[in-house]
């Protein structure tokens, strides 16, 4: 039976009061009636019948679950229409959570995609290795190792979210090039450039860097703070990634130029040049972005990694100054769509998994606790999202 409005008055002894004026189905079951809620018609108190599932298929709020006012936010956010729930509603207080099952996420990924990118790494330090002892750049075998990385977009849209996990401090510098080229693609390809235009993008974000192998080995693994003479000479390395490529014929004369460019700023505080605005081309903004949030993730010798979070709350603050805001919006986007179901330690302490993320608010994302509570960190100003697990 299907009824428009209030619940019968029968109904409003011992049962879950909602919300009138929405539709409510009432549907039989063993054990007594269960109701087919609209979202919009729920109340706190009422309590889950099944697991209510976004497009992933991971259970967003668990059944059993007694909802909170937080919880039927989650609901809205994920553009949830109907629910079951119990007729009766809870007597006031919050279940133990019951166990269901829930699935890992590995810091430290172990799928296909993981060992292709794994024996990229392996072979670039090789290249890398043989342009330290003056070989030129044969273009050839760079697009052999990258390319087919990167012609795996799907895959990429899995992880790319998580690529940070695989750099240790030790061979940061080689994570860092297969990341960024990885990281440009993919901004290429969200952004619907020709595949030719965003494969040229991956090369130009591997190659942007590939000058700091004419920078001394010893000031690249150096374990305390740089002198300025020292940080001199590596704000060279585009100089020199430019002087490597610039005779390279497949090269596009964009992409060589961004490789140039990647480290000017649009309020002209960057090097080696100090260009401005429209001085900088839009691929060099796009490297920028991904080197800046790469390199700020992960663990460098003379600096900690910081939370993909609190990274992304530094490039919101420099997108009117430094860097292209337009750029940093999709690359917010195309990054926080990758957290849900990201497990999380919070600077209390507790573990938490993500279950919204609100694209204005990237970095204060609702969670759920280890106890079923969901809580919004945007109302506790206190607590954030201190590391990835």
């Amino acid at each position: 039976m299907v009824t428009e409005g209030v619940l019968p008055p029968a109904a409003n002894h011992g049962v879950a009061v909602f919300n009138h004026r929405f539709e409510i189905d009432y549907i039989k079951a063993k054990g007594g009636i269960y109701l087919w809620v609209e979202t919009n018609a729920l109340s706190p108190g009422c309590v889950l019948l099944r697991d209510v599932k976004g497009k992933s298929h991971r259970a967003i709020i668990p059944k059993h679950t007694v909802l909170t006012e937080e919880h039927i936010t989650v609901l809205h956010k994920f553009l949830i229409e109907k629910v079951d729930v119990s007729e009766k509603q809870a007597e006031g207080h919050i279940q133990k959570e019951v166990q269901t099952e829930t699935v890992k996420v590995a810091t430290h990924p172990t799928t296909s995609f993981s060992k292709q990118y794994q024996r990229t790494v392996q072979q670039y330090k090789k290249l890398f290795a043989k342009w330290q002892n003056s070989a030129r750049i044969d273009i050839t075998e760079v697009r052999a190792l990258i390319i087919p990385l990167l012609d795996n977009m799907e895959e990429i849209n899995k992880y790319v979210f998580k690529l940070h996990h695989y750099a240790k401090k030790e061979d940061y510098i080689y994570h860092h090039h297969i990341a960024v080229a990885i990281l440009a693609a993919y901004i290429g390809y969200k952004s619907e450039f020709p595949k030719g235009e965003w494969l040229q993008l991956g090369l130009g974000g591997l190659l942007s860097d590939c000058g700091m192998a004419r920078i001394n080995p010893i000031i690249i693994e150096k374990e305390t703070m740089l002198t300025e003479a020292e940080m001199n000479e590596i704000k060279n390395h585009p100089t020199y990634s430019y002087q490597f490529i610039k005779n390279v014929p497949i090269l596009k004369s964009d992409i060589k130029q961004a490789i140039s460019q990647h480290h000017e700023r649009l309020d002209g505080s960057g090097y080696p040049s100090g260009l401005k605005e429209r001085k900088i081309n839009r691929y060099a903004r796009i490297i920028a972005i991904c080197d800046t949030y790469h390199a700020m993730t992960c663990e460098r010798y003379y600096k900690q990694k910081q939370s993909p979070f609190k990274v992304i709350e530094v490039l919101q603050t420099e997108k009117f100054t430094k860097l292209d805001p337009e750029i940093i919006q999709l690359f917010i986007q195309m990054m926080t769509q990758f957290s849900i179901g990201t497990k999380v330690k919070l600077s209390n302490q507790k573990t938490a998994e993500i279950v919204f993320t609100d694209e204005k608010k990237p970095t204060r994302p609702m969670v759920r606790l280890e106890d079923n509570q969901i809580i919004a960190l945007e109302n506790y100003p206190d607590l954030f999202i201190e590391v990835l697990l």
